[in-house]
């Protein structure tokens, strides 16, 4: 069972405080809040979104790159699409 639908659970709450702290950044900005008020938000964001990243970048690690029970081949395959995400995310 892939590890997003095992911990299907734990990444939909980190999710949802995404969607929340969004949502925070949106009225702070509506209304017109400090730009000191508005960088702490984004940088709750920014942080919220790098945790759930790792977060599914460790599982993927785990389950599918150190899995014994996979192959050369199966974790040659399954690294690129990780590699493809962090060059992504890096940017």
């Amino acid at each position: 069972m892939p590890h997003t639908i095992r911990e299907r659970k734990p990444l939909l709450t980190r999710v949802r405080r995404i969607k929340g702290q969004l949502a925070a950044l949106e009225v702070a900005l509506k209304e017109g809040s400090d730009c000191s008020a508005v960088l702490q938000q984004i940088a709750a964001v920014r942080g919220a979104v790098s945790g759930l990243m790792n977060h599914v970048m460790e599982g993927h690690i785990r389950d599918h790159l150190l899995s014994p029970e996979r192959t050369e081949a199966e974790r040659a395959h399954d690294l690129e699409p990780l590699l493809a995400a962090l060059r992504s995310y890096m940017r």
